[in-house]
């Protein structure tokens, strides 16, 4: 039996070690894209300080959250890994108080320039790695709740933290590609209709000229005219959960209903609400209202559970039912991006730094989601952030000099070898943003 080392000397001087081998590949990739010049040519924010280009600042912002260092003081683990900093091209790394003053000194036009920054990059990223003719829109809202005092943080809707002051951002993702078309920070007492017009005309207004479809998906929090007319007028189709008010309650008893299975009866009709320039169609489900049904959300008259959409779709009733349901994606795409992309780690006490933080959180989200899309083979391009870190981003590695070449060596895994050079191949084909 072999025997454990009796005397042995732990000496903490290798500097070629890195927790983080595999963010080489996430590297290689914003290389191949050219994506500091990108940010060189569309951001501009004179500062005093220009010890880090603005380039090295947005990156050294993206890079913790990419890595699961969400907050900005657990960042600062990267400042004394200098194998990191050369993987990822950077001289060194901010400290904590650098980047947060960062976020607290921007001007309002330099988060413009970052939601600019993030459309221009979509429109590129749309068509990688096949060409698209359509897209799918997902919109809705979620809560993120604050422990401080922040900026615009209100008691609002709540439900883990009751009482807890917070923010409901506003989102919208594109359902085939996964990518986060728009956000938008609102305060936590805002009204579910509040934003919602100015954030569907930021991702409706930044659309690629050939893309010839548009259909949008979303809650009851935009069933409303406003919303409704503007999708309508850039012929957009759309299927929206709608707020029953009592002239259509009273209405829904009344329909011819047809059996679809064993449980769902489905209807439709034309109806116009108070202040609609015209009437809307109206899809209806219901079933029966069983005993383990007695607590649910839906809304329930008499004896029957009932699902109520507006529409402008040329489908059945139930091809209405079944192309809302794909929606539910979206609730897997919120978590991810609370838990996994710090979107719940509110940096700052500013309402103007917290919101310009969104869009670096949408940005770093876009950037590993077309990783994924173009880079990586199928089983690997559905797999959540924090799985694609212990898969891959979190590979520990060694920096070697062998002749005076580096030589990056990784823990041995099973197909470790096969997925690099996939990796490697795609890049080769990839074209830089403009």
């Amino acid at each position: 039996m072999r025997r454990s080392p009796r005397n042995l000397t732990i000496a903490c001087n290798h500097a070629g070690l890195t927790h983080f081998g595999g963010v080489y590949f996430f590297h290689e990739f914003l290389r191949v894209l050219q994506f500091r010049r990108f940010l060189t040519r569309h951001l501009r924010y004179p500062r005093r300080n220009q010890r880090y280009s603005l380039a090295q600042m947005i990156l050294a912002l993206i890079y913790p959250i990419v890595l699961g260092l969400d907050r900005l003081e657990t960042a600062s683990f990267l400042r004394f890994n200098s194998t990191f900093q050369y993987l990822a091209g950077l001289p060194s790394f901010p400290d904590p108080q650098t980047l947060r003053r960062f976020l607290m000194q921007a001007p309002a036009a330099f988060q413009l320039q970052c939601q600019h920054l993030n459309n221009l990059l979509l429109q590129q990223l749309i068509h990688l790695p096949q060409h698209r003719s359509r897209l799918l829109f997902d919109l809705d809202s979620t809560v993120v709740p604050v422990f401080g005092h922040q900026e615009n943080a209100t008691v609002g809707y709540n439900p883990r933290f009751r009482g807890r002051g917070s923010y409901q951002p506003l989102l919208c993702t594109e359902a085939n590609s996964s990518y986060l078309w728009a956000a938008q920070l609102r305060p936590g007492r805002s009204s579910s209709w509040v934003g919602s017009v100015e954030m569907l005309e930021q991702a409706l207004a930044h659309l690629p000229s050939d893309i010839r479809e548009v259909r949008v998906r979303a809650d009851s929090g935009f069933g409303y005219d406003p919303v409704l007319t503007l999708l309508e007028q850039r012929a957009a189709q759309y299927a929206i959960v709608a707020r029953v008010y009592s002239p259509l309650r009273r209405l829904l008893p009344g329909l011819t209903y047809q059996t679809v299975n064993r449980y769902w009866q489905m209807s439709e009709c034309e109806h116009r609400l108070h202040g609609w320039p015209q009437a809307r169609r109206f899809v209806v489900a219901r079933k029966l209202l069983a005993d383990e049904d007695a607590q649910t959300t839906l809304f329930t008259m008499g004896r029957y559970v009932y699902r109520v959409w507006i529409t402008n779709l040329a489908l059945t009733p139930w091809g209405i039912r079944r192309f809302y349901d794909g929606r539910a994606a979206m609730e897997l795409r919120i978590r991810e991006l609370q838990h996994d992309f710090a979107l719940c780690k509110i940096p700052t006490r500013s309402y103007a730094a917290n919101s310009l933080f969104l869009d670096v959180v949408r940005l770093a989200y876009n950037l590993v989601t077309a990783f994924q899309n173009i880079c990586l083979p199928d089983p690997w391009s559905t797999l959540t952030l924090s799985r694609l870190r212990y898969n891959l981003f979190l590979l520990p590695g060694e920096l070697t000099r062998p002749g005076n070449r580096p030589i990056l060596r990784l823990r041995p895994t099973p197909n470790l070898q096969d997925l690099a050079q996939t990796i490697l191949r795609r890049l080769r084909r990839l074209p830089a943003l403009n």
